[in-house]
């Protein structure tokens, strides 16, 4: 009954989604879904976009305005969410335009966050034991080419790779000098997130949106929306934490 933005994976067996504004549990074989919890229940016009679980099991997912059409909405009408094993909800900030992209850094110190429509790419002190943030600042902003962060995840080296909505392209960040150090091209404008896979996470996976395109720019990029599988980047990922609750 609502559009389903991240997946996460549950310690106790099957999965939590965010659906809509709502976290709610998934049993895959069932194909049951229940509600954990809603949030912007003070907005008529939001759902979650993003979301990832952190190194101590605890699911963060932030929320965006709809769109009237791609990376077009009211601004400010997001926040940034945390559901807790315990199943308690924190808020952690609001104002956000398009909340995205988003991952851990490999002492789990920092947290990085991306609000699309700020063109930048954030970092957070991170505090493992509380879940709690502070101490914003950009760590990169994109070039006009990259046009748009969107999803987001690390690499064993502690790099970021960062899908570029708009730009066609994924970049590899170094995260603690601020420095592009790749870019990995792709067959179409529009990708929007990207993780780690296969066997030993040395897959790069990107995934890519065909909305918004009309029959010419779909004609000229027939494989918008598929999902690409990028091969001898000669890095790994971080395997995904569940969520503890």
């Amino acid at each position: 009954d609502a559009p389903v933005s991240s997946v996460a994976l549950r310690k106790s067996g099957d999965y939590v989604i965010t659906l809509g504004t709502r976290f709610a549990a998934l049993k895959w074989k069932e194909e049951l879904v229940t509600t954990i919890t809603q949030v912007d229940k003070d907005k008529a016009n939001t759902r979650f976009n993003d979301g990832k679980v952190d190194p101590a099991g605890r699911y963060f997912a932030g929320t965006m305005a709809e769109e009237v059409r791609p990376a077009v909405l009211e601004r400010h009408q997001g926040s940034l969410y945390t559901l807790f094993p315990d199943l308690s909800v924190v808020k952690h900030f609001d104002q956000v335009d398009i909340s995205n992209g988003l991952d851990w850094s490999l002492d789990h110190r920092t947290f990085f966050y991306i609000d699309s429509l700020s063109y930048s790419v954030d970092a957070f002190d991170y505090d493992l034991q509380t879940g709690k943030i502070g101490n914003r600042r950009s760590v990169y902003k994109l070039e006009k080419e990259e046009s748009i962060p969107d999803g987001m995840c690390i690499d064993t080296e502690g790099k970021l790779w960062v899908a570029c909505y708009d730009g066609g392209r994924v970049i590899r960040l170094d995260p603690e000098t601020g420095k592009r150090l790749q870019t990995v091209k792709l067959p179409v404008d529009k990708t929007t997130s990207c993780c780690f896979g296969g066997k030993d996470y040395s897959e790069l996976y990107v995934t890519s949106a065909s909305d918004g395109m009309d029959k010419e720019w779909l004609s000229r990029q027939p494989q918008a929306g598929g999902i690409f599988k990028i091969t001898g980047l000669g890095v790994k990922g971080v395997p995904p934490y569940p969520f503890a609750g």
